[in-house]
């Protein structure tokens, strides 16, 4: 039964839990406060007849005196006698006025006798009645003991209990009803925020990786307040991280279908050469050697490819395994030998280098940081007409140096100049592979640059386009200042 009472409760609403819970407090509080106003009024009360009585016994304490016996019955109800207590047992004086069982006014009066004070007060019932007795000793060895009816005290009592008990019902009914109701007016912002988690249960996150819902403001106090704005930054920061991961995931299914399409094409070419190869040219040795070499470049540019695949993949696991190789270098010898190789490959576009340093010597991967200015450059041959100046600056710039790779030729418009560096990428979409390449140069070039912890810009416009190779100096790499 208990458990089942558990089980209910702990199904109930908050709101309901938090009315009930203050009903029971207040009830508490209720009980506390009645039975201290009915314990000082059943006090105050006994006082009042106590003091009722000490003035009747002092008119009736003159009748024993002169008489030796009470005369008269003050009131309508009450007990008088007198007792001699001279012997062991007090003994009752002729005539008294005493109900036929008298043994509570005898042991009142024996009770003085051993108890040495004067007057004594007791409680009692006679014939099934309260009674208040009391006992004074109005002469030597003579006690008056008077019995007054308690029914005017309990029917007050009982008049004052049953209000309290009244009163102290409807204000605890209308606690609890106008409590549940403040109380579910106060939460009802934690029932809208109840209300936006289950919007969020019910999003589909394949469509957006947005949340379109939030917890609106509302008048739930401090508290409420904090854990609004604590829920709409937990909502913000899952946004983030919804939108982190569904771009991730576009990327990562744009760079599968991209792969697969880039490893496809040369794949395709080895298979018809080899068809080639072995139905037609294997008779003919000119054949055959064509076609062998269109295969050993096939697989080249395929191994070049997976080359950069893998490079990326593993620059994106730096943290696992660093594919940098790192020692003092110098930039200015890397850049004058990027130089060479691009005047020997691409003699149809004048470069010019200028380096403001004669030696700058860094901590760095020469091979990789070679390969970035063989990239940079070659990216401005593919994509410039041929004749198109090309210049190549290196300088150092607070705490970087810096390699600037510039060319004067149409530029790149505005709208793919954010995603030159996506993997895979050509911002012309009708050119050969053979001239425009995989469209990972960039993308491998950004990598490089921010393992070696720089940075790789770019800033075009018609008849200019520069790319900023920027790595930070070490203090021991900084040259002296002039």
């Amino acid at each position: 039964m208990i458990r089942r009472c558990r089980e209910n409760y702990r199904r109930l609403r908050l709101g309901t839990r938090l009315a009930l819970g203050m009903g029971v407090l207040s009830l508490v509080v209720f009980a506390v406060v009645g039975a201290a106003l009915s314990m000082y009024m059943r006090d105050y009360l006994e006082r009042q007849l106590s003091d009722q009585m000490k003035l009747v016994q002092i008119t009736q304490s003159k009748d024993v005196v002169d008489y030796g016996s009470v005369q008269g019955k003050p009131y309508y109800g009450w007990y008088t006698a007198s007792y001699k207590v001279s012997g062991v047992t007090p003994v009752l004086r002729e005539p008294a006025d005493v109900p036929p069982d008298s043994r509570e006014l005898l042991v009142t009066a024996a009770t003085l006798r051993t108890s040495g004070t004067d007057p004594v007060y007791r409680t009692a019932r006679i014939d099934g009645d309260a009674y208040r007795l009391r006992a004074c000793e109005v002469e030597a060895g003579v006690v008056l003991v008077t019995a007054a009816p308690m029914d005017d005290i309990e029917n007050t009592m009982d008049q004052l209990v049953t209000v309290q008990v009244v009163a102290f019902a409807i204000a605890l009914l209308g606690l609890v009803i106008f409590g549940r109701a403040v109380l579910r007016r106060g939460l009802r912002p934690l029932s809208d925020m109840a209300h936006t988690a289950r919007g969020i249960t019910s999003h589909d996150f394949t469509d957006s990786a947005r949340l379109p819902v939030r917890a609106h403001r509302g008048n739930g106090g401090p508290e409420v307040e904090e854990l609004r704005t604590a829920f709409n930054t937990m909502l913000e920061h899952i946004d983030d991280s919804l939108a982190v991961r569904t771009e991730a995931e576009q990327r990562l299914r744009r760079f599968v279908a991209d792969a697969s399409h880039e490893l496809r094409t040369p794949l395709m070419s080895v298979r018809g050469y080899a068809d080639l190869f072995q139905y037609a040219a294997a008779n003919e040795p000119g054949e055959r050697d064509k076609h062998l070499a269109r295969l050993r470049a096939e697989a080249a540019r395929m191994g070049i490819l997976l080359d950069d695949l893998l490079l990326l993949a593993r620059l994106d696991a730096a943290q696992v395994e660093t594919p940098l190789r790192q020692e003092n270098a110098d930039l200015v010898e890397l850049a004058g030998q990027a130089a060479d190789a691009f005047r020997a490959g691409h003699p149809d576009h004048p470069l010019t280098v200028t380096a403001a340093p004669n030696e700058l010597r860094l901590r760095l991967d020469p091979l990789r940081i070679r390969q970035v200015l063989d990239n940079l450059l070659t990216n401005a041959a593919v994509h410039t007409p041929a004749g198109t100046p090309v210049s190549v600056r290196v300088s150092v710039d607070a705490d970087h140096a810096v390699v600037r790779v510039a060319d004067a030729g149409p530029g790149i418009p505005a709208a793919d100049q954010d995603r030159v560096f996506d993997r895979f990428y050509r911002v012309d979409k009708a050119r050969s592979r053979d001239r425009g390449g995989s469209g990972l140069g960039l993308a491998v070039a950004l990598s490089l640059a921010q393992a070696h912890g720089g940075t790789l810009d770019l800033t075009s416009g018609p008849g200019s386009t520069a790319f900023t190779l920027r790595i930070p100096l070490d203090r021991t790499d900084r040259p002296p200042k002039n």
